[in-house]
């Protein structure tokens, strides 16, 4: 079992992790953000991957979630943990609090980005339910403990970015009963059920977008401000999620493919069931 988290700089410069190594990962999408940070911590083998590069030199839009997930599975991550930072749309979801969303809604352009699949291969995975509960339990009860102001469920609101919302952007994801809204999460998670990985978003609350009159609108200054009180909380509550997984424990999430691919195995092109291997060879095995 080695567990993969994705998130800033700030999570990776914990104390205590032992055997540090950054690792170049090739993946036949392209290249992932940056290299890996593998390691162990309480026990267990982690890997670190800073979502926007070292140095944020990355937008949203150009995230290559497909080459990003897929390093995190070749690494032999089981489980991935998304540190996020978002807007909160609901008056009771406070800068500094965590949200443990359940649910997401796609707003951007990239659809096709989000897939391993195409070009010959089809698989259509079951995504009702497009967080793993098992580990999100797992935060929730960890964060807690840690002593954060938690709550459990609410839907994402992926959009596409970079610009913050418009006001008018703002009160309509308002209306439309979500909870919170960000730019990264969406095509982590649809990518990360694809590789059969569970998965599981901590939704860091920083500002409430543009829609509250009573609070200054969103900035960069805001964002980074409340990461960096962020920090210390997210750090200790993954120090006790990792401490609380069962290597041993199965989940519906690791079998996602099993019922998934339609295309008949003989006629899968040679360069995908090469290019798909890691993802897909034992399934084809049946």
């Amino acid at each position: 079992m080695k567990i993969g988290i994705i998130g800033g700089s700030g999570l990776y410069e914990m104390d205590g992790i032992e055997r540090k190594r950054w690792v170049s990962v090739s993946t036949p999408f392209g290249k992932p953000s940056d290299q890996v940070l593998c390691g162990r911590l309480n026990g267990r083998d982690v890997a670190f991957l800073p979502r926007h590069g070292r140095g944020h030199r990355i937008l949203p839009s150009e995230l290559n979630h497909r080459a990003n997930i897929y390093a995190m599975k070749k690494l032999g991550a089981t489980h991935i943990l998304s540190v996020s930072a978002v807007g909160s749309l609901k008056e009771h979801y406070k800068p500094m609090d965590i949200v443990l969303v359940d649910q997401f809604f796609d707003r951007t352009k990239r659809n096709a980005d989000f897939t391993f699949f195409g070009r010959g291969v089809v698989a259509h995975v079951q995504f009702a339910h497009p967080v793993c509960d098992r580990l999100r339990q797992i935060v929730g009860k960890a964060g807690r403990e840690a002593g954060a102001t938690v709550h459990m469920g609410g839907t994402y609101v992926n959009m596409e970015g970079p610009a913050f919302s418009t006001l008018a952007e703002s009160n309509f994801h308002r209306a439309m009963g979500w909870d919170v809204i960000g730019m990264t999460n969406y095509g982590e998670a649809r990518c990360a059920r694809e590789a059969e990985i569970c998965y599981s978003t901590m939704a860091m609350v920083t500002d409430y977008d543009c829609w509250h009159e009573g609070h200054e609108t969103v900035s960069i200054e805001m964002i980074i401000g409340y990461l960096r009180k962020n920090v210390t909380m997210s750090q200790a509550i993954l120090r006790k999620v990792i401490a609380m997984i069962d290597p041993d424990d199965d989940c519906p999430c690791r079998h996602a493919l099993a019922t998934a691919i339609m295309t008949s195995p003989d006629k899968i092109p040679a360069r995908e069931r090469k290019k798909l291997a890691l993802l897909i060879g034992k399934h084809l095995k049946k």
